[in-house]
């Protein structure tokens, strides 16, 4: 995200397999985040938990439900050109 996005360095985005299980991730950023020194800035959609989003200042986490995480594709906002998200792999995105 440096040099493409003004708002943040790094963004971070990855999947949950129900609502419960992506608030319970973003919990787990929050917890980790704060045990770092890292404040978290905001917290947004952990009532209906189907996108939360973590906002850290430099790194932006987003937990989705898989469909929407396909609905928005958010990786495919940030390329550059042909060029494709950066990934460990060309396969679907993976439940974290």
């Amino acid at each position: 995200m440096r040099g493409k996005s003004s708002v943040t360095d790094f963004m971070v985005v990855a999947s949950g397999t129900s609502t419960r299980h992506v608030k319970s991730i973003a919990d787990e950023v929050v917890k980790h985040a704060k045990q770092l020194g890292y404040m978290p800035l905001g917290v947004e959609g952990e009532r209906e938990a189907e996108w939360v989003l973590v906002d850290l200042a430099d790194v932006v986490v987003h937990i989705m439900l898989r469909g929407v995480r396909e609905f928005y594709a958010l990786e495919r906002l940030w390329t550059v050109g042909d060029q494709p998200p950066e990934s460990d792999t060309d396969e679907a995105p993976q439940d974290a």
